[in-house]
């Protein structure tokens, strides 16, 4: 008989803000469903969603909102789950901590994360927010003593070893990807155009505006370049805004969400993907491209340093180095022998992940958690 398995997340798939932590945790979960072990997502509600739900044969079920779902999941599962003896939870940690050990009983907890926020999430939120979710995550050591750690990177390895939680509690197990979908186009010798790609949701911390800072004086020497941002978000507008001032908004391609096809083609025609943020978990959507063959120009930070091979898959870049960015861009968008070698290195670093291997890495490590506690 399989796990029975209960994933406390913000969000699932069908979230209209879900990113690459959902499509992570559904890719991983569904292939367990389908391998005998049922699973239950508890989740925050949306405007429209219906309270429960099924995807790939998981249940759903929705409660709470983004402000109040982190309080709301651990009394609705005291309430109303609790009685039906999952062998083990899974919190996907990403944001703030649904505390579920404190709920739990001897049921153990797997805690799922991403990555933190830490002191960047003042870039994105005004102080007293900011302040709050900081001062939730210096919680996580006490409150989740007894847990495991699941982590996409070394670098959320290294941040939650720093924060005090024991090394042998730590496991890093690596993202995969479709590679029956992430393929290559049949180009020949044809180059995608000069398109610069942002691929994911539009939040201020990400820094989706430095591409558009550089995009002006990429145009001198790439008189085509246009910058595509895929993604919907609440950062939008204020992108939009800059995009005006610097006078390069007839460059600036707002294409919202994107999934299936659509998404494939714009990959297929994207010459360079970009990603200038702080701090990522990983790159799901950096291995995605790179499977279709695009190399990625990122910032030199957490997560994005592993996922980005430097000089090989693309170029990591001091983050906020501008000159940096704006050079190393230029050189993928102008050298095409250079873009072909990049291009080949990138598909290769894809071939490496899996979602097969994931689920499996995954199912061991809940066997592990299980049988500890019990």
């Amino acid at each position: 008989m399989g796990r029975k398995i209960l994933i406390v997340s913000y969000r699932d798939l069908r979230h209209p803000e879900m990113g690459g932590a959902e499509v992570i945790i559904h890719e991983i979960y569904r292939r367990l469903q389908a391998a005998g072990h049922p699973v239950t997502f508890l989740t925050g509600s949306f405007p429209g969603a219906s309270p429960r739900d099924e995807i790939d044969g998981m249940e759903v079920i929705r409660t709470g909102n983004v402000w109040n779902f982190n309080f709301a999941a651990p009394l609705y599962y005291r309430n109303r789950l609790r009685s039906r003896g999952y062998d083990v939870i899974v919190e996907d940690l990403n944001k703030l901590p649904f505390y579920m050990p404190l709920v739990a009983g001897e049921t153990p907890v797997l805690v799922n994360i991403p990555h933190l926020f830490g002191t960047t999430v003042f870039q994105q939120a005004p102080a007293p927010i900011g302040l709050y979710v900081w001062a939730q995550e210096q919680t996580i050591p006490g409150v989740y003593r007894r847990s495991h750690f699941q982590v996409l990177s070394d670098s959320t390895h290294d941040d939650l070893l720093a924060r005090g939680i024991p090394r042998d509690r730590l496991h890093v197990i690596r993202s995969g990807i479709d590679h029956g979908y992430y393929v290559p186009p049949e180009r020949g010798d044809d180059l995608p155009g000069p398109v610069i790609l942002y691929l994911g949701r539009l939040k201020k911390y990400k820094c989706i505006e430095y591409p558009i800072e550089v995009l002006g004086e990429l145009a001198v020497s790439v008189p085509g370049v246009e910058y595509w941002i895929v993604g919907e978000g609440d950062y939008r507008e204020e992108l939009e805004r800059i995009a005006a001032e610097r006078g390069v908004a007839a460059r600036v391609k707002f294409l919202g969400f994107k999934e299936g096809v659509e998404k494939l083609e714009i990959l297929h025609r994207t010459r360079v993907l970009v990603y200038t943020s702080p701090k990522e978990g990983w790159g799901l959507s950096v291995i995605e491209g790179n499977a279709c063959g695009v190399p990625c120009v990122a910032s030199h930070s957490p997560g994005l340093r592993e996922s980005v091979r430097d000089g090989e898959t693309g170029y990591l870049v001091p983050h906020g180095d501008l000159p940096a960015l704006r050079d190393r861009l230029a050189r993928l968008l102008t050298d095409d022998s250079h873009w072909r070698a990049m291009s080949a290195q990138a598909l290769s670093w894809a071939a490496r992940f899996s979602w097969e291997h994931m689920g499996d890495e995954t199912l061991g490590l809940i066997e592990r958690v299980v049988a500890e506690r019990s």
